[in-house]
């Protein structure tokens, strides 16, 4: 059968331009590798939370060029094996075009060497804070939303001496969150006079760690426990049984209601601890902290669900700015969308933003977590909460930078 080669031809352009619409209307898949349970599960809803908050906001300004963008959550258990093979299944199975998480530096580390950097895969974590992710050889495919532990500690060792403490014993998680953490602190509060009177790493799951709390104590110092609140609470009981230890200093890992609601306030009340937290005076702070409140209730007092919030937000937008949910292109438009000479846009202005992208105008999302600037190595600043146990309640004292 003859066919018309005019009719041909303009047959083929519109198939061509259906087969361009199909392609272009290709919905984000976004991953969310979170620690539904295991030693991190205390964080793993809130972040999830964080997470949907933003899809929700983003889906209700119209999405991700016309498209809805699609949420997948997968769990890491908080161990290293069970997020690798998670991670692979939202890469492989799921189609996912960037993770937010993992929140564990142990799952988040070993996920972005196994996996993200190797697929080409944008990862953001949320939470993870090891020093040890700055130099890593992830091909620029690994960032945070967090600043690293390198200033974490600084915060720490600053607070502590403001509050009198001149010596200290350490008892931390032996991963690279814990070692990175408590090497931090050591060298700051060495520095501004005070004494690491001992220190060692646990390993998690124990069932006691009596040993390790003998080998630190002093009879005097108080402990400075780094790590998480499924095993933290397992030290601290054993310390408070045992009279290792009365007094304690914690980091952002502890800072969980329910660590003070199965021990009892009266055991913790006037201790305390870092965490990075922004400043809740921005507008930025303010609207998320609204519109969480009205979809799911109170902000708990748990870190690094903002964080969360902010990197699916970045994500989005670094989609807009490519013009695609190829993985790739979306890395390469993370840092575009933070331009320090661009319109300032935050949490709510999707629909703005977009607009904004598309007229060709450079913007700079200021986050709900702060500046999320990503340096060369993924990393950003950012600011601290001093915090304490006031009655069995957290209370901020103070949001700080520290001292560098």
């Amino acid at each position: 059968m003859k066919t018309n080669g005019k009719l041909l031809g303009a047959t083929s352009a519109l198939s061509v331009a259906v087969l361009a619409g199909a392609a272009q209307a290709e919905p984000l898949r976004v991953g969310a590798l979170m620690p539904m349970t295991g030693d991190l599960q205390a964080y793993g809803e809130s972040s999830r939370n964080g997470v949907e908050l933003a899809i929700e906001e983003i889906n209700a300004a119209g999405g991700v060029m016309g498209e809805p963008v699609e949420l997948e959550v997968s769990d890491t258990q908080t161990e290293p094996q069970a997020g690798v093979d998670a991670a692979q299944r939202l890469v492989s199975v799921d189609g996912v075009s960037a993770i937010v998480g993992a929140l564990s530096s142990g799952v988040t580390i070993p996920v972005a060497s196994s996996v993200t950097s190797s697929e080409g895969v944008p990862q953001i974590s949320n939470a993870s804070t090891s020093p040890v992710m700055t130099d890593l050889d992830d091909n620029d495919f690994l960032f945070r939303t967090v600043p690293s532990d390198a200033f974490q500690g600084i915060a720490l060792a600053e607070v502590a001496a403001e509050k009198g403490v001149d010596s200290a014993a350490v008892l931390y998680i032996n991963n690279d969150y814990g070692e990175g953490l408590a090497d931090a602190f050591e060298s700051a509060f060495e520095a501004s006079g005070g004494e690491v009177v001992d220190r060692s790493g646990y390993e998690p799951g124990q069932a006691s760690y009596r040993g390790d709390l003998s080998q630190v104590s002093d009879g005097e110092s108080p402990l400075l426990l780094i790590g998480y609140p499924e095993n933290g609470q397992t030290i601290l009981r054993q310390a408070l049984e045992g009279g290792h230890f009365t007094d304690f200093m914690f980091t952002d890992g502890m800072k969980s209601p329910q660590i003070v609601e199965n021990l009892g306030a009266q055991y913790l009340n006037g201790s305390f601890g870092t965490a990075a937290e922004a400043r809740d005076d921005t507008d930025a702070a303010q609207h998320f902290n609204s519109a969480y409140e009205a979809v799911y209730g109170e902000v708990p007092p748990v870190p690094y669900i903002d964080t969360a919030y902010d990197a699916a937000y970045l994500i989005s937008l670094a989609a807009v700015s490519a013009e695609s949910t190829e993985p790739a292109a979306i890395r390469d438009h993370l840092r575009a969308v933070n331009d320090p000479d661009g319109e300032t846009v935050g949490p709510g202005d999707f629909a703005e933003a977009v607009e904004l992208l598309e007229n060709g105008t450079a913007i700079n999302y200021q986050g709900a977590s702060g500046p999320v600037d990503f340096d060369d190595n993924g990393d950003v600043g950012g600011t601290f909460a001093h915090w304490e146990i006031q009655n069995g309640e957290y209370v901020t004292e103070r949001v700080f930078e520290p001292s560098l």
